[in-house]
């Protein structure tokens, strides 16, 4: 009986846009989180079967299967092959529920998973380049569809998404306000704390790329080192939130405040078996418990978190009471709160280090970096279930159970 197990995760710092990380390439990016994620996890490149990488804009910097040229840029052997998946902002979680797939089905028995997005060098949306990716029959089916500008190059448009939800939940653009305060602040606690400091893998760029991050001489002349997420605003405050205009809808109530970062960063995970893990040396950090990805409306677009969670503790055979640790992607303040009031969570259980408000959001390796973020949070607090799930462009949603084991 096959099972599926995460035996190393890591992730590099989040870097703002145009901040810290805005000069180091993509592959490179990449690059450093497998090497990392093979030398801290124990195993050896040669042994992986598939790399799975996440990134949703193709184009440019990301083009040609950035995989690939990330298992390269790794120094890894020629003989290991990589693919490249977009499943919008789940991209990396999905990548991790291929690789789980794939050893539980004897395809293969060390498989990695990740993504990477530098926003900075590849804006979001760019890979439409001058086409229309929706054609005249999703044209014509949603026409007319509150939300859906009809005309424009990319009809579905996030920030109206979240007002949508905004309104059909209640919320209040106070609420927002607060809801994005206190992901800076819980986030700002975990820094603090130095609960991200193992999850982090450390960035070399040079100096006069790191002008404005946070970052620490390494010791090398005209060299510095990104260490720590650079998007968490410890001078927020609610009356600052309050002044910022709502550029989805006039009168609205989403910000750019209670929205997700633009930023850079990549992640990673390795997946293999208990027996191949035993088999190597490595040890097991959580097994993959459930994985599920469900859709709805894609107009509203940020909803089906909620359906995904629900299908994921069917398939699990868990209740939302049984689950330590939630984790939402903080896409926009509306979904983590409309997933609370449709789940009945504990809302103490939700993002407990922050969220994407405050952390970022590198769209393709934001999958692979909440796991990481849950796995630590975890094996930090012994506890036993985790859930993640996180909305997708499209109206799609990725949830995954992951168990931690009691020997990890």
């Amino acid at each position: 009986m096959r099972d599926a197990m995460i035996v190393g995760a890591v992730r590099t710092p989040v870097g703002r846009r145009k901040g810290g990380l805005a000069q180091v390439h993509p592959v490179d990016l990449s690059g450093y989180v497998l090497r990392a994620l093979a030398s801290r996890t124990g195993f050896d490149p040669a042994d992986v079967d598939d790399v799975l990488w996440g990134c949703v804009s193709q184009v440019g910097d990301q083009a040609w299967n950035v995989g690939r040229s990330a298992v390269l840029a790794a120094g890894w052997p020629e003989s290991v092959p990589a693919t490249t998946i977009d499943r919008q902002c789940g991209s990396s979680q999905q990548a991790v529920h291929f690789a789980a797939a794939t050893v539980l089905s004897g395809q293969a028995d060390l498989v990695v998973a990740g993504g990477v997005e530098s926003m900075t060098r590849v804006s979001m949306g760019s890979s439409a380049g001058t086409g229309s990716p929706f054609g005249p029959l999703v044209r014509a089916r949603y026409a007319g569809t509150e939300g859906f500008e009809d005309g424009a190059a990319i009809p579905f448009n996030q920030g109206v998404g979240a007002e949508l939800i905004a309104r059909r939940w209640g919320q209040s653009r106070s609420q927002l306000d607060e809801y994005s305060l206190a992901s800076h602040q819980k986030a700002a606690a975990a820094q603090d704390a130095g609960e991200f400091d193992g999850e982090i893998v450390p960035v070399e760029v040079p100096a006069s790329d790191a002008a404005t991050a946070v970052a620490q001489s390494s010791g090398r002349e005209n060299e510095f080192i990104i260490r720590r997420d650079e998007g968490i605003r410890r001078d927020t405050s609610l009356a600052k939130l309050g002044e910022l205009p709502t550029p989805f809808r006039p009168g609205g109530v989403v910000t750019a405040g209670s929205a997700s970062q633009i930023s850079d960063g990549a992640a990673a995970l390795a997946v293999t078996t208990s027996d191949w893990a035993a088999a190597h040396g490595l040890t097991p950090l959580a097994r993959i418990h459930s994985a599920v990805v469900a859709a709805d409306d894609p107009v509203t677009m940020l909803t089906a978190p909620i359906p995904a969670t629900a299908k994921a503790l069917r398939r699990s055979g868990l209740s939302i009471d049984d689950i330590d640790v939630f984790e939402v992607n903080e896409a926009f303040a509306p979904v983590p709160l409309a997933w609370l009031t449709e789940t009945g969570a504990d809302p103490r259980r939700l993002n407990p280090r922050g969220g994407a408000i405050a952390l970022g959001h590198p769209l393709g390796g934001s999958g692979a970096r909440i796991m990481t973020t849950l796995l630590a949070q975890l094996r930090d607090r012994g506890l036993r279930y985790g859930l993640q799930t996180m909305c997708e462009g499209g109206g799609m949603a990725n949830a995954t159970v992951i168990e931690r084991l009691p020997a990890s």
